[in-house]
């Protein structure tokens, strides 16, 4: 691809305008904007979004592959839980994530409507 790239470039160069030229520089800018810049500012977006939110409990993947659950979170620590009681400390910018699977957790379940009308006291008819 890269011979390819080279090759257009050289022929704009000898007997295209420059014009053309600066047009195939600005849509590779752009391609590679779109397929390699972006995809990771937004995975490193979730990956902040995730850990400012994480808290005791949660089933989280570090840098180095180890699977565990929060014990404690600190400012710049969390401590995590590996075996029956086997406490590691990590940074948090080591956790990779959530573990595969792990569900994430909701402060309280939402009550559908059909629910919320039953926990609702009924009035007594004689």
């Amino acid at each position: 691809m890269h011979m390819n790239t080279l090759f257009i470039f050289l022929q704009a160069a000898q007997g295209g305008s420059s014009l053309s030229m600066w047009i195939m520089i600005g849509l590779i800018f752009v391609v590679m904007y779109f397929f390699m810049i972006r995809p990771q500012n937004k995975q490193r977006k979730e990956l902040q979004k995730f850990l400012d939110g994480l808290r005791k409990g949660d089933k989280v993947v570090t840098i180095g592959g180890i699977n565990g659950v929060v014990r404690e979170v600190k400012d710049t620590t969390v401590i995590v839980e590996v075996d029956k009681d086997v406490c590691i400390t990590f940074n948090k910018s080591a956790i990779q994530g959530p573990q595969a699977g792990a569900a994430p957790k909701k402060d309280e379940p939402k009550k559908d409507k059909k629910e919320e009308k039953n926990d609702e006291p009924k009035a007594e008819t004689k």
